[in-house]
């Protein structure tokens, strides 16, 4: 958990510069408290993603309009709301160590992710030709694409054959759609950056960005994961 919301605060920062770039209010001092509410309600309850605790996160967005408007508009809110909301989807990774056998499926959501994120890489500078999203990030190829999406299956495959109680095909089947939501999640990270003409949503770690550039994928598979645990294999 601590992790989780350490990592979350630093994400919170680092979205609030990059959308003052574009003249656009996140203030630090709101979407701060707002993740660490939204940390400490799945932390309290333990039951899924808090959403209740987004009505009141809000609400005490709305509230700080009324007392600062017009130097804080609707539209801030809209865009610290949203904020909080991205950043907030780090929380899947508690959430999933909160599961049975959460340990396993922690490791499942990490090693797919870096795994989909190293080969997409490895096979695109190698072999990637036909660009996939030109327009948000040139590098990426759709042979790169398919070769995260083969990384994360052979990872998950791994991890099956190293926890014998999991289910072969299922998990075989949540790591290839794992390796889709990586692309996804990395490509919506670079649309954000890319609107905001930045390279690197941080500087924390020299030579690979912030917080951000490291789990932009995970943001879309640490949902993903939890859910298809939760929905599918547990029923």
């Amino acid at each position: 958990m601590i992790v989780t919301a350490v990592l979350m605060l630093l994400g919170a920062r680092e979205i609030s510069m990059i959308f003052s770039r574009l003249e656009m209010q996140v203030p630090q001092i709101m979407i701060i408290p707002g993740c660490l509410f939204l940390a400490a309600a799945a932390y309290q309850y333990k039951g899924g993603y808090p959403a209740d605790a987004l009505i009141i996160i809000l609400i005490f967005y709305l509230v700080l309009m009324t007392a600062f408007y017009p130097r804080f508009t609707p539209i801030d809110v809209a865009i610290s709301f949203f904020g909080t909301i991205y950043v907030g989807l780090l929380i899947f990774l508690f959430l999933i160590s909160t599961l049975p056998n959460g340990l396993i499926w922690l490791v499942l959501v990490l090693v797919c992710t870096w795994s989909s994120d190293t080969l997409a890489y490895l096979v695109g500078r190698r072999w990637g030709k036909r660009r996939m999203a030109p327009e948000l990030s040139p590098g990426k190829t759709l042979e790169g694409a398919v070769g995260g999406v083969l990384g994360s299956t052979i990872a998950a495959w791994v991890v099956v054959m190293s926890y014998s109680p999991l289910p072969l095909w299922p998990v075989l089947s949540l790591g290839f759609i794992t390796g889709l939501a990586a692309q996804i999640g990395d490509l919506v990270e670079s649309a954000i950056k890319r609107l905001a003409g930045i390279k690197d949503a941080g500087n924390l770690i020299p030579g690979h960005g912030g917080v951000l550039d490291r789990f932009d994928s995970m943001l879309f598979t640490a949902p993903l994961v939890y859910y298809y645990v939760v929905l599918i294999l547990h029923n």
